[in-house]
């Protein structure tokens, strides 16, 4: 599947990428041999193949979610640059989202 310059370049748009024009050349190049080996992977007979979200069996690592004690409020705040009796101290952040 071939990709055109012009599809490279609204994706790098759409992706806030500045490219130069040698930059987009490359892109399209590579982008086409993606499309190629995606398209090659659609031949593929997955006809009865489980859907999996890891291609190897994957084992929860994490110790036991346990309710422990935390640190006091002022043992928390020791090291803050700023602060005042209850909380840590940050400039405003003001303007549009």
């Amino acid at each position: 599947m071939a990709i055109s310059r012009e599809e490279v370049q609204k994706v790098a748009l759409l992706g806030r990428l500045l490219l130069d024009p040698q930059e987009v050349d490359i892109m399209t190049t590579q982008l086409g041999r993606v499309l190629d080996y995606m398209a090659l992977l659609r031949e593929v007979d997955t006809e009865g193949v489980q859907p999996m979200a890891h291609a190897v069996e994957m084992a929860n690592v994490f110790r036991e979610d346990r309710a422990e004690p935390s640190l006091s409020r002022e043992l928390a705040l020791a090291n803050a640059p700023h602060r005042d009796e209850e909380c840590y101290r940050v400039p405003a952040v003001l303007g549009e989202v």
